[in-house]
């Protein structure tokens, strides 16, 4: 059990076999004194004699309530498992003019990567005259958000870095991903047809080629 192997990593009162200790705690005159001395101070406070550093010379021993040191052990454990927990960020690349079923491939891979709990960095890579497509790469995002919004929350909306537009997604908690939508990144239909129009215009008739989107690292 783990609360009993993290009990048994310190000896407590009696157990303590030892001819002198340095003594730590509140109330206690903080010194070295006979395993007598110490047993009897924490016996007078109703506490514990605990030993927690059994390598130094001499040991030290805290004066303290046993149970109230183990419970805060235990949490200052999981507080540091907690912050060693590790983030890891899946890619996902898009091109501007990325095909529907290009498209629907990588959405299955972005929620399989937010139920697993990993973060999603998903972007538009424009490549020479592909940038006059930005409209499009970022309604492409946020497209892609509103289609996620079950399995993640929105991090950082669309920003264009250089040659990528890119979007971050968080997961959100198990259970979230089958309830009921609650909020939604508005995406304008519209808006997308402007931005394909002076797209069109911009490139004067012609579609410039656009690198296929792949997924990043996985």
């Amino acid at each position: 059990m783990k609360n009993d192997k993290l009990k048994d990593q310190y000896k407590v009162n009696e157990k303590i076999h030892l001819k002198e200790v340095r003594l730590v705690g509140d109330n206690v005159e903080l010194g070295v004194y006979s395993i007598q001395e110490a047993l009897k101070i924490a016996k007078d406070q109703g506490l514990d004699l605990i030993e927690i550093s059994p390598n130094a010379v001499p040991p030290v021993c805290r004066v303290a309530d046993y149970q109230k040191f183990v419970y805060q052990q235990k949490k200052r454990q999981k507080e540091q498992k907690a912050k060693s927990v590790k983030i890891v960020v899946k890619e996902i690349r898009f091109g501007p003019q990325t095909d529907d079923h290009d498209y629907n491939f990588k959405l299955k891979h972005a929620k399989n990567f937010l139920e697993e709990g990993s973060k999603v960095k998903a972007y538009v890579f424009f490549k020479g005259r592909s940038i006059l497509f930005k409209e499009q790469g970022e309604v492409l995002l946020l497209r892609f958000a509103n289609d996620l919004e079950d399995y993640g929350k929105v991090e950082s909306l669309p920003q264009l870095e250089g040659k990528k537009m890119i979007i971050m997604l968080a997961p959100k908690k198990a259970s979230a991903a089958h309830q009921p939508k609650q909020h939604k990144v508005e995406v304008n239909r519209q808006a997308e047809k402007d931005a394909k129009k002076e797209a069109a215009k911009k490139g004067e008739g012609e579609t410039p080629k656009s690198p296929e989107g792949d997924l990043g690292e996985q």
